[in-house]
């Protein structure tokens, strides 16, 4: 495997951890007050900004979906539907980059296109950008 190939592995494993930690960590907060798998659904339709996000977050999910069982199935990758599930279960920005590692994994002999240097700052930029914000809504 290249080393651009491990690279993007070890990206897709520090969004899935950061994922993971930044998620549960406001849904075991959650729990603290009541029912999570009721109440939590209740309350992400209590404002138009919630419902937007939610919505904005399910068909991500659809397409995200669609896109992991086509590329499961043309690359040979096993247990799709459980990172389906586990997107369902866990949730989808920790279980979609974990799907990614086990695509680039499969596409490990192939030739990986270099980034051009303006998609690569770009690229860092919006990285940046979402883990400020991140943090802003995780520590409000």
């Amino acid at each position: 495997m290249s080393t651009s190939r491990k690279l993007l592995c070890a990206v897709y494993a520090v969004i899935a951890v950061a994922a993971l930690i930044a998620t549960w960590s406001q849904n075991v907060a959650y729990l603290g007050g009541g029912n999570l798998f009721v109440d939590f659904w209740r309350d992400t339709r209590v404002n138009p900004a919630s419902q937007s996000i939610t919505v904005d977050i399910a068909l991500f999910f659809l397409a995200a979906a669609v896109f992991m069982v086509i590329e499961a199935r043309r690359h040979g990758i096993r247990f799709v539907w459980a990172y389906i599930a586990g997107g369902l279960l866990i949730g989808i920005s920790v279980t979609f980059p974990l799907f990614l590692i086990a695509r680039e994994l499969k596409l490990g002999a192939a030739d990986t296109p270099r980034l051009p240097v303006l998609d690569r700052a770009l690229l860092t930029a919006f990285a940046a950008m979402t883990a400020a914000f991140v943090l802003w809504v995780d520590l409000a």
